[in-house]
């Protein structure tokens, strides 16, 4: 019973002492957790401060370029705007200079100059009619109402009638008159032009095609191989030859095949069929019948059976040398001694 005591008591001291070990490692592990979350918290917290630092710095990188996008639009609207108003004002002075010298419209020089800017580039006014007509034909649709805008606002000046007397509002409602009348006939005459101008390209191409059927009728071709969208197809034929070679690909694809070789294989497979022929027509041939109990046939079967033995004995080396066989006589008997040495010795 004192023993039982004293394990008793031994354990109660143990797990005494380790419920207090167990109690201070709980405590420090909850003071390292309350660390942890702290610092999480702190991270947080730094991690939010810093994404507001990056949204505003996006925002102002945004607003930047926007900025930047609007002005770059600006100055190129104010330099197209001072273009056009550059090619109005030229094209209103030519125009005036028309009129005063009464030249005809259609009078226009037959070779271009192209100039450049200070920067390399090619002036706007000077552009070849191909690379302008290219830069026309490529605007959108919000270009060309936007450049329509500009060309209005150069024409289509303000009318200052504020602090007019009648008489002053007479003559200036005469003066827009005449610039409507001028305008319209102006629409009328390109109209006209226009007009010419597709009866003049309707009649150089059919011209055209007449020339080209022209010449296809000369070349021996069809009238029309000419005047289509590919060229004509090539004619091979020889010089030599008094007319043209009218076969199309098709029917000229197996003109070089074969050659020598299948002249020869030709020839060879004729070659046989005579041959076979031949020997069919023919018929059986006629052999004399084999008796081997005819007299004739009895003594050669003799004479050959005679060979065969004197080939036999001559192949036999005992039979024609009796000095080899008694040297094979004693060898084998020296063998025979041997072995039976040995079986006495192994007894």
């Amino acid at each position: 019973m004192e023993k039982m005591r004293k394990k008793k008591e031994e354990e109660e001291a143990m797990w005494a002492e380790y419920i207090e070990q167990r109690k201070i490692q709980k405590q420090k592990e909850e003071e390292e957790l309350k660390k942890l979350k702290e610092r999480q918290v702190k991270r947080k917290e730094r991690r939010k401060e810093e994404e507001k630092k990056l949204l505003a710095l996006k925002k102002q990188q945004e607003a930047q370029r926007i900025k930047e996008m609007e002005e770059k639009k600006s100055k190129e609207a104010e330099a197209k705007k001072k273009r056009l108003e550059e090619a109005e004002k030229k094209r209103q002075a030519m125009q005036a200079a028309l009129q005063k010298n009464k030249l005809p419209e259609n009078v226009t020089p037959n070779f271009v100059i192209t100039k450049r800017n200070e920067d390399g580039s090619p002036s706007f006014d000077k552009l070849p009619t191909s690379l302008y007509m290219k830069a026309e034909m490529a605007k959108t649709k919000e270009q060309l109402q936007e450049d329509k805008k500009i060309a209005l606002g150069v024409r289509v000046k303000p009318l200052n009638i504020e602090g007019l007397n009648p008489q002053e509002l007479k003559s200036k409602a005469q003066e827009l008159w005449e610039a409507i009348v001028r305008l319209e006939s102006e629409k009328y005459d390109l109209e006209e032009r226009r007009k010419r101008q597709e009866y003049d390209l309707k009649e150089l191409s059919e011209r055209q095609r007449q020339i080209n059927r022209s010449k296809a009728l000369k070349k021996g071709l069809d009238p029309d191989a000419l005047s289509g969208k590919h060229p004509p197809m090539i004619n091979v034929a020889s010089k030599y030859e008094r007319r043209l070679d009218r076969r199309n690909f098709t029917d000229k694809k197996s003109l070089f095949e074969g050659g020598y070789i299948s002249h020869l294989e030709a020839h060879f497979e004729s070659e046989w069929e005579n041959k076979t022929k031949s020997f069919k027509d023919r018929g059986p041939s006629k052999l004399i019948k084999w008796d081997p109990n005819a007299a004739r046939n009895k003594e050669k079967q003799e004479i050959t059976e005679s060979i065969e033995e004197e080939d036999d004995l001559g192949e036999n080396p005992y039979l024609t040398d009796p000095d080899n066989k008694q040297e094979t006589d004693e060898v084998a008997e020296e063998e025979e001694r041997e072995e039976e040495e040995e079986e006495g010795e192994e007894e």
